[in-house]
């Protein structure tokens, strides 16, 4: 029986669904060769096991008023357009969404006989990059991360004095952004071998995944003025899975005096749902206490509204599976579950400090948080840190051992928002097959 708080749909795949029940209502671009579409990209929405198609649902006049705007926006090969219009028309879509695919909806019988031209099967499509992204930028918000990376290098002062100061953060490459289950080819580059004088060119041998969320750029700002803290939610239209992959030893040589450059920019792979704000609103949380003695945040990344209400609680998961666990036919082994209440700055303060020297932020640019890992074993996020720099090798159930990444091994990120009293939303996933 329906109740108004988790009303069920009348998409009968979406009830109970792990990742796209009514609840979540995700964006993302696709295309179906099979629909006479052919590579057309179009906007739509995930439901259950298929995707609803905005076009389609235009097409059938299922829309008005501001609803109907935002249906336009998002319906094309881009969602640039949705994320530009801001807050108020994406809600009054989802408000729409929410009414027409409820289980009551006083449309379904006209919409379950438009089912086939409406509803296309998600096995049966292609996900695609869900907007152009102009920008992309990579944070350090992962305050364990950065402690156990930090150790590496400097076990007297794993954290320099800026960071708890400061967002970290560097700009990545937007161009080599791709959608889950392109391959990823192990980059090539220069390292310095342990004792070497010299560097040497060739093929990464410390390939690594890194456990990130994204996050999608709604309306952005004139260029010289800052988006406040107070108001960056407003901002943020929706957020991603994303692996920044990454060549370690190609990092070590290079990152100094500037950071990453080839080891960071040769591929990172997104899910491909926008999982909204608004279906996020349930599992917002308070920025976990910083330690005593952390300093206080100044004053323009402060704000009490978002440190009562500006935290995810997001569950986070890592899973591995080589080519022979795949031929064995056995399943993904899990190498990491961590959480989002990790992260050491809230999105609001990423996008406050992003800002406040004048930078113009832009519909559809991606920030990346940062490898989210926590502070126990079995909650670090890239193998790094696992192996403790390649030191100590991860046993696999096939009896594979590995310190990083080989060619055929496909990292799989899984994201889930669970809390008593809510339907539980995923992610979906973002996958990633290293060739070479």
């Amino acid at each position: 029986m329906s109740t108004f708080k988790h009303p069920r749909s009348w998409v009968t795949s979406a009830n109970d669904h792990p990742d796209f029940p009514l609840q979540n209502l995700p964006f993302g671009v696709f295309s179906h060769p099979g629909t006479g579409m052919g590579k057309d990209k179009r906007g739509g929405v995930a439901i259950g096991d298929f995707i609803f198609d905005l076009q389609a649902a235009l097409d059938a006049s299922l829309f008005n008023g501001a609803a109907r705007l935002a249906a336009e926006a998002a319906s094309g090969g881009q969602l640039n357009d949705l994320f530009a219009l801001g807050p108020s028309s994406r809600k009054a879509l989802r408000t729409e969404l929410l009414h027409l695919l409820g289980e009551n909806s006083p449309q379904r019988e006209r919409l379950q006989g438009l089912g086939k031209t409406l509803l296309q099967p998600m096995s049966e499509c292609q996900m695609h990059l869900p907007a152009q992204v102009g920008d992309y930028t990579d944070f350090y918000v992962g305050i364990h991360h950065a402690t156990n990376v930090g150790k590496l290098f400097r076990p007297d002062n794993p954290l320099l004095p800026n960071y708890k100061y400061v967002p970290i953060a560097y700009h990545g490459r937007a161009s080599t952004l791709c959608v889950s289950g392109t391959p990823v080819k192990r980059p090539n580059g220069q390292t310095l071998a342990p004792g070497a004088e010299v560097p040497t060119f060739g093929p990464c041998k410390r390939l690594d995944y890194e456990l990130e969320v994204g996050v999608w750029m709604g309306q952005g700002n004139a260029t010289g003025e800052a988006i406040s803290i107070a108001d960056a939610a407003e901002h943020i239209a929706g957020f991603c899975l994303l692996n920044d992959w990454s060549a370690r030893d190609l990092q070590a040589w290079e990152y100094q005096p500037l950071g990453p450059f080839l080891s960071k920019s040769f591929a990172t792979s997104i899910s491909p749902w926008v999982v909204t704000a608004e279906a996020l609103a349930p599992f917002r949380s308070a920025q976990p206490q910083r330690p005593e003695g952390d300093p206080k945040p100044l004053d323009y990344l402060f704000d009490e509204q978002d440190q009562q209400q500006g935290a995810l609680d997001i569950e986070l998961e890592v899973l591995l599976l080589t080519a022979q666990m795949k031929e064995q036919g056995m399943a993904p082994q899990r190498l990491a579950l961590s959480n989002t209440l990790n992260m050491y700055w809230t999105v609001a303060q990423m996008v406050a400090h992003h800002s406040v020297n004048g930078c113009k932020l832009q519909p559809g640019d991606l920030f990346g948080t940062g490898t989210l890992s926590g502070p126990q074993t079995g909650q670090l996020g890239s193998l790094l840190e696992m192996t403790e720099g390649g030191k100590h090798a991860v046993e696999l159930p096939s009896g594979e051992t590995r310190t990083f990444l080989e060619a055929g091994d496909e990292v799989i990120l899984k994201a889930r928002c669970r809390r008593e009293g809510e339907v539980s939303i995923g992610f979906g996933e973002v996958r990633g097959v290293v060739v070479g």
